[in-house]
């Protein structure tokens, strides 16, 4: 119990000093929290994306087109061809066949160009095959059709290979690429933090250093007058974290009435959706332990030459 009076006595004398220079105190805070505010919006927007891209189908499809002299034999034949790669590879795999007729057809009767098309005179479409490769639990597993893609492509009477899924993988790399960029801004304005927050600890200990030389004269430990500015640090940070994270779910209001006009053009409903208790709990917890690893080191370094 004494244990904790002290930590409430160190929090309280470290909130009296604070309202002592409510100004400094609100600068400071501004000043940290436009530091934490763009690393908070790239999580967020990263967590609200990564959703889809995880919801995503990532089937590998592969659309391997014959050449337009190939005969039906010889297209009908690539079937068994494809099934000789799929074993190969140790791949199991879904082929269809679509003859140029098939696929004629279906042009035109989802497109609506029928009085178009029969102005060409003859089909412009070869026989085609669709393999479809389930069991790609994620984007990065679907890195493995390319040998297949490559593989189908040399063999005769193939005209072009196309792998449907691409643009899926790309998107995967993007993520991976934005989630590197975010942690290294995130290192970077966390040292930044950290930096603010130990200049504000040394003027507060510069302030104080009367006080601080009585309490030792009076048998005060080193951990009893660190702690008040301890507190200080993680309550700046703290608070810093709260007013960075009340600027990214206002900044969200405006920005998802341009984003929902955006998804609209693709019949999407999608919006940024403000952060949950749990990501808004360890935001505020990772902001208070920067700014105690700040007055941590302030505090250790100036008293300590104080001796």
């Amino acid at each position: 119990m004494n244990w904790l009076r002290q930590h409430f006595a160190a929090a309280a004398d470290a909130l009296r000093h604070l309202l002592r220079s409510p100004g400094n105190f609100l600068l400071n805070v501004l000043v940290v929290s436009i530091a934490l505010a763009l690393p908070f919006a790239g999580l967020s927007a990263l967590e609200n994306v990564r959703p889809i891209s995880d919801q995503m189908s990532v089937e590998p499809e592969i659309s391997i087109f014959m050449k337009m002299d190939a005969g039906r034999d010889a297209s009908q034949a690539m079937g068994k061809t494809i099934a000789q790669v799929l074993k190969d590879t140790d791949t199991v795999g879904r082929v269809e066949f679509i003859s140029r007729e098939k696929a004629f057809d279906a042009l035109k009767s989802k497109t609506g160009l029928a009085d178009v098309l029969a102005t060409l005179g003859s089909n412009p479409l070869p026989d085609s095959f669709v393999l479809r490769l389930p069991g790609f639990q994620n984007a990065m597993d679907a890195g493995r059709v390319d040998d297949i893609a490559q593989k189908l492509k040399n063999q005769p009477g193939v005209d072009t290979v196309q792998i449907d899924s691409a643009w899926v993988k790309r998107l995967a790399a993007l993520l991976r690429i934005l989630r590197l960029v975010l942690l290294f801004l995130g290192i970077t304005l966390g040292a930044v933090v950290v930096a603010v927050v130990f200049n504000t600890i040394r003027l507060q200990v510069m302030t104080q250093r009367e006080e601080i030389e009585v309490s030792r004269l009076l048998g005060a430990t080193n951990s009893f007058i660190h702690r008040p500015f301890y507190y200080t640090g993680a309550l700046l940070g703290a608070c810093a974290g709260l007013v960075a994270l009340g600027l990214v779910i206002a900044a969200q209001q405006p920005l998802n009435a341009a984003i929902l006009d955006f998804a609209h053009l693709y019949a999407s409903e999608f919006q940024l959706a403000l952060p949950s208790a749990m990501a808004i709990g360890l935001l505020l917890a990772v902001s208070a332990l920067l700014g105690l690893l700040g007055a941590m080191l302030s505090v250790r370094r100036h008293l300590a030459r104080m001796h």
